[in-house]
């Protein structure tokens, strides 16, 4: 029931801003970065775990509003980034900076969780699976993403550099919808 629960939970087109931010965060990399996929992913779902433990048992308490602010803004600068660094060969610095908005992100989006999506209990144990869910659904875009890239990248013979630009600018797009709807 969680693991259904949470996979729906991030995978669902009305959270759609989740989505985004894994496509900018994610777009830069291929198999080749596995190992820092895997630290992303699991910063990622580090920061959600802690957030929503602390918004579940009401440790930290962060007003919804703020974090629909905040949550557009990590998008946008996330794509920002890949934008104007696009094709620059320093990739480990950027990999760093990637590191701390994946944390950040995990952070900002847990308390959304906490809003509502699971009640407190005195259970971890559907809180863990609920997290699992979230890193399945990241692995799941990041799959996504690669036989997406492999399609545009080898069949219609866009550059890595363009698809990694078109992708990035496409959700700056579509997160600028964002700030008008929240």
């Amino acid at each position: 029931l969680f693991f259904n629960h949470g996979l729906h939970y991030l995978l669902n087109w009305k959270n759609y801003d989740v989505i985004l931010f894994l496509i900018v965060l994610y777009v830069a990399y291929d198999f080749s970065a596995w190992k820092k996929l895997l630290i992303l992913i699991g910063l990622f779902t580090l920061g959600h775990a802690v957030s929503l433990l602390l918004g579940i048992y009401d440790v930290v308490s962060v007003s919804r509003s703020v974090i629909l602010f905040l949550i557009p803004i990590a998008i946008l600068i996330t794509a920002l980034i890949n934008i104007f660094t696009a094709g620059k060969k320093k990739k480990s610095e950027k990999s760093g900076v990637f590191y701390v908005i994946a944390a950040f992100f995990g952070l900002i989006h847990g308390f959304v969780s906490s809003f509502g999506v699971l009640n407190p209990s005195n259970e971890l144990l559907p809180l863990f699976v609920f997290e699992l869910c979230v890193a399945s659904g990241q692995l799941i875009v990041i799959i996504i993403l690669f036989i997406l890239g492999f399609i545009f990248q080898s069949i219609f013979r866009i550059n890595k550099r363009d698809w990694f630009l078109v992708v990035s600018s496409i959700v700056v797009g579509l997160i600028i919808q964002l700030f008008f709807t929240n």
